[in-house]
């Protein structure tokens, strides 16, 4: 896995080693030292230790051309994993160092000598995992059983380091009270889990060592819960490590603390060792820290602008920008497998479930772990998402509906899920079926939810494999202090947080991807507006948008500062200020109002995802108004006519009674006309499970007058989940209805007190808006909502309820979002006028909605 994005090539493996061997040779060395200072004689050292003192200074060595590729590591490297990777596994080996027959006693080094029978001088912290950087803290812990020389012995050992000016922190115990502080002191716990022995008596450090351990396991729920309550006062104090311009290595979210804690909830057995990934952008970020006290000469872990050229200079990076661009990609490896672990930390400190939940086995002999359906092809198994055993790996729109369906249920993709989808799913073809399009739209139309489920198939490849221009963004930080994250992450918050603008827009689809795309020119020289405009465009079509929609998103993309800019910068008083944003919209023709409605959504959008500094009250308010004054400068359009029914609809339409025909997932109903059709038609497909994604009702003028007969019902509708029902059972559902002999409301209300509704994620409020002077001869009705099944039968319920017939609409499903128009008349055919009227049909609509 290559962390890098710009670097020097085989020197900089070279230099890696040299940095790891350097930090090694110095752990070696301060063994020596101490253990002289103990009182235990080391070859080349004196019995006090004086001639031994180790260079607390910059390591001899070069660092150009440093770390290219964090998993090109050569044997110095796997020296360093061997004596760092978990809690115990470092001070095991260094047990073994010194232990009889050790190579260690073979070069002459002699054991411990009976002047320090009964203490023991331990390491813990960095120099315990063998990671002390030039400005780091030595650690020790002098452990003792009671001897009344404790003091003598540990001023013959701390006075020296004091005096060689190496910054130490240091404690002399017995291993009863020791064990008494670990209790009580979590510092003190997360040091003595990864103690080391330096000196002195083994069985001491076994006994120490073994009791820390045993409390650790014996209090897991209680220690884990403290300690997680702890790193999350610390990410909130530190920040992210991924978006800081001048980030703490250490100690923020994503950085070296983090891995050190991932250790210790390992030691506890609840879950797995950080893995090779992980040890990887560890290893990595514990370079630049090297580096970084080198290069300053001081003990500051926080990386300043002016010290980064430096630093990237010095690891054989190219500029301090591809040095953020790296660390950035370790802190998110790390804090995405950090999230995964404090998920399961969650899990087994919750309270104690029942054994047949908790997965025991039941009278059947089956085990009782609990599986939900969530979406079609997912399923929620123990608070995450997981692959259905239906479900199909050669379906191209499999990865991106299963990642939808984790977002809109509020839950986290499981990570073997997502490694199984990478390696076996099949991508989508280009251009992407529709389906592959919705379920993207559904997936960043869940608002924040959204945020860490693109996390898991961004950690996994998946998304740039997707969209391949994504490549260049990624990681990519932004040296504007007005902006909060990099550019990638810019892009997600901007697309989750348009999610909850989608109620003011006619499309809410070409919002969302409008707004992850808006930024997507910062990958490339030059204007990133204009260069932003020509990539949209491409990725428009490989989306398989229609070429009208790939026009409007170009649009959108390249104009996408024009109201902030504008209404910030130009009097909007000014008539050619107005002018000024009808002229840029006018690219796509019949389509201006509505890329000034995408605009004013996507400011707002894009807004909120920079900062808090670059949004406010006031410079919303100008947007606004400046939208307002081009969308009323564009009014006045003539719609455009109805769609002619083809001939096939017109042949059902000649039928006299009921007519159904049923193609795949497409439904067409010719029935005639009556009060009611359309939400029981549609409430016929909720009873089957399937989720209608578009409808269209068309009602054609009978031969003796002007007052349609009959009408054409047809509906695009998908399952829920699972495999698409029996189509002659469908069939027949839908003629029993046809004939008034199907009980619609009865079954849905018997189907809805059957199932188990999640919560789910929060989403806007419903809208519902009469739309004035859309039609000389109906009321126009537009409904937006969060789709879910039995909407339009809602919907359609309640205007029936209003005395209300449906003479056309037009439904459809953009991602997770419907946007509905019903034309409707009153008993007589009429459109409704008294305003009391319309203001009764809005609300009764709301009401149903929910």
């Amino acid at each position: 896995m290559a962390l890098v994005h710009g670097s020097v090539g085989g020197e900089t493996r070279t230099a890696r080693a040299a940095l790891v061997a350097a930090r090694a040779a110095r752990a070696d060395e301060l063994d020596r030292w101490l253990a002289g200072l103990l009182g235990v004689r080391r070859t080349g050292f004196g019995d006090d230790g004086a001639g031994g003192l180790p260079a607390r200074g910059r390591t001899t060595r070069s660092t150009a051309g440093l770390t290219a590729d964090l998993s090109g590591t050569d044997g110095a490297d796997q020296a360093g994993h061997a004596a760092g990777t978990t809690a115990l596994g470092a001070a095991d080996a260094a047990e073994n160092e010194s232990a009889p027959g050790s190579p260690n006693v073979r070069r002459g080094r002699p054991l411990v000598p009976s002047g320090a029978d009964g203490v023991a001088l331990v390491a813990v912290g960095s120099h315990a995992r063998r990671e002390l950087t030039p400005g780091g803290d030595l650690d020790l812990v002098l452990l003792h059983r009671g001897r009344p020389d404790v003091a003598e012995v540990a001023d013959r050992v701390w006075y020296p380091v004091w005096d060689s000016g190496i910054r130490l922190d240091h404690s002399v115990r017995t291993v009863q009270e020791a064990r008494e502080v670990a209790r009580t002191d979590m510092k003190a716990a997360l040091g003595l889990l990864s103690a080391r022995r330096i000196a002195g008596e083994h069985t001491l450090v076994d006994e120490l060592r073994a009791a820390v351990l045993a409390d650790w396991r014996a209090d897991a729920r209680r220690r884990l819960a403290e300690l997680g309550e702890m790193c999350r006062r610390r990410w909130e104090s530190k920040g992210e490590l991924a978006f800081l311009l001048e980030p703490d290595l250490k100690e923020a979210h994503g950085g070296l603390r983090d891995v050190n804690v991932m250790q210790a909830v390992a030691a506890s057995w609840v879950a797995s060792a950080p893995d090779a990934r992980v040890r990887a952008a560890h290893d990595f970020l514990l370079d630049v820290r090297h580096v970084l006290h080198e290069v300053t000469g001081r003990a500051s872990d926080r990386l300043v602008l002016q010290e980064q050229e430096a630093v990237a200079g010095a690891l054989g990076l190219l500029d301090g920008n591809v040095l953020l661009r790296t660390i950035a990609e370790a802190a998110r490896t790390i804090t995405y497998a950090g999230d995964h672990l404090w998920r399961r930390v969650e899990r087994f400190c919750a309270p104690r479930r029942t054994p047949l939940a908790r997965g025991a086995r039941g009278p059947s002999g089956r085990r009782g772990v609990e599986r939900s359906p969530v979406g079609d092809g997912a399923v929620e198994q123990e608070g995450e998402v997981v692959l259905a055993r239906d479900a199909n790996l050669d379906d191209p729109a499999l990865v991106l509906r299963v990642a939808a369906a984790a977002a809109q249920a509020g839950l986290p993709l499981a990570p073997a899920t997502v490694d199984r989808l990478a390696e076996h799913a099949t991508l989508p073809p280009t251009p992407w079926p529709a389906q592959a399009r919705d379920a993207l739209v559904s997936l960043l139309g869940a608002g924040p939810a959204a945020i860490g489920v693109w996390e898991a198939l961004d950690q996994a490849g998946l998304i740039v494999r997707l969209l391949p221009d994504w490549e260049r963004v990624r990681n990519r930080p932004q040296r504007n202090p007005v902006h909060r994250f990099t550019v990638d992450r810019h892009l997600v918050e901007a697309a989750t947080g348009a999610a909850a603008l989608t109620r003011e827009v006619s499309r809410p689809d070409l919002l969302i991807i409008g707004s992850l795309l808006h930024d997507i020119g910062k990958g490339w020289p030059g204007d990133h507006s204009v260069g932003g405009a020509v990539v949209a465009r491409d990725l428009g079509v490989r989306m398989g948008f229609a070429d009208e929609d790939v026009r409007v998103l170009e649009t959108v993309v390249r104009y996408h500062l024009l109201l902030p800019e504008t209404a910030t910068r130009r009097d909007i008083d000014d008539p050619r200020t107005v002018e000024a944003v009808t002229s840029a919209v006018s690219a796509v023709p019949g389509r201006e109002r509505e890329i000034v409605e995408l605009l004013a959504g996507l400011a707002i959008a894009d807004g909120l995802a920079t900062g808090p500094g670059a949004w406010g009250t006031w410079k919303a308010g100008l947007i606004a108004e400046l939208a307002r004054r081009a969308s009323a400068a564009l009014a006045g359009g003539t719609p455009p006519p109805p769609p002619a029914l083809n001939p096939s609809q017109l042949a059902l339409a000649r039928h006299d009674g009921g007519s159904v025909r049923i193609t795949g997932s497409h439904v067409t109903i010719a029935a005639p006309d009556r009060s009611g059709l359309l939400w029981r038609a549609a409430g016929v497909l909720a009873l089957h499970r399937l989720a209608v994604r578009t409808a269209r009702v068309s009602s054609p003028a009978s031969s003796g007058g002007s007052r349609p007969s009959t009408a054409v019902l047809e509906f695009t509708a998908v399952p829920e989940y699972g495999n698409p029902p029996d189509p002659a059972a469908l069939e027949a559902d839908l003629r029993r209805m046809l004939a008034d002999r199907l009980d619609v409301a009865a079954r849905l209300e018997r189907r809805a007190r059957s199932l188990r509704v999640r919560p789910g994620v929060p989403v806007p409020p419903p809208r519902v808006t009469i739309v004035d002077d859309a039609s000389s001869t109906a009321t126009v009705v537009e409904v937006r909502a969060h789709d879910r099944p039995g909407l339009l039968w809602r919907v359609g319920q309640a205007l029936g309820e209003c005395g209300l017939q449906v003479r056309a609409a037009q439904v459809d499903t953009l991602g997770a979002d419907a946007v509905d128009v019903f034309y409707v008349v009153d008993a007589s055919g009429l459109p409704l006028t008294e305003p009391a009227e319309l203001s009764r049909v809005r609300l009764h609509v709301l009401t149903a909605l929910g």
